[in-house]
């Protein structure tokens, strides 16, 4: 005889819920990455997320939202793959050019092509051209980021003067921002392992110029 308790009526609805808003979720990133853009229809969403039109409008007000949610979750790999490239390096001290080339090690051992390139992704509609209001969204997640990244580097450095790893951080996440622009327009926005190598090549650039100046490096 099963002796457990039944669970009330209302964890069964909260857990319904849950499931639900995860499946959207879900299905939202799914459909991104297979159709490389964000130009599917609700109902497709619903229809691949095995829920009603009317549940998705119950869990999110508009399409955007749902996005969001997946943006979020790129996000937090891109921030997570940094922190824990931060976590592993050896303890050093609380100067500016010290914590700097800490975070510059950390970048360069996170896989950030994989993650950008998804996220833009999620700025182009279904004709691949880039949609204004989501464009405005990648812009102010990739200002997330750099805020998520000044956290970590004081939770390393709690020492450390605030507005410098804010200054430091916010030059990185803006100069990637450019960095990816000059990328796709090189590479075509494939990644391979000749568009990794310019990535690598431009990130080098960025983290150069942001540590010595802009008279560090010559012309391209």
């Amino acid at each position: 005889m099963n002796d457990r308790p039944i669970p009330p009526a209302t964890d069964r609805r909260e857990a319904l819920k849950s499931r639900h808003r995860r499946a959207i979720i879900d299905a939202a990133a799914a459909l991104t990455a297979e159709r490389r853009d964000t130009g599917f229809t609700v109902d497709q969403l619903a229809e691949r997320a095995d829920v009603s039109r009317r549940t998705v409008f119950n869990h999110f007000r508009s399409l955007d939202d749902v996005l969001l949610e997946v943006f979020g979750r790129m996000l937090e790999e891109i921030v997570d793959g940094i922190g824990a490239n931060l976590d592993a390096a050896p303890d050093g001290d609380d100067d500016a050019a010290n914590i700097f080339d800490s975070m510059a090690d950390a970048i360069r051992g996170t896989d950030l092509l994989t993650p950008i390139t998804r996220l833009k992704h999620f700025v182009e509609r279904g004709d691949g051209t880039p949609s204004a209001g989501r464009a405005a969204l990648f812009e102010r997640a990739m200002t997330d980021v750099g805020t998520r990244l000044s956290a970590l580097v004081m939770r390393r450095h709690p020492q450390a003067d605030p507005l410098t790893v804010d200054l430091m951080c916010g030059a990185i996440i803006g100069g990637g921002s450019v960095v990816v622009e000059h990328w796709e327009r090189i590479t075509g926005g494939v990644v391979d392992d000749d568009s990794r190598r310019v990535w690598s090549e431009l990130l080098e650039r960025i983290l150069t110029v942001t540590r010595d100046g802009y008279g560090s490096v010559g012309t391209a």
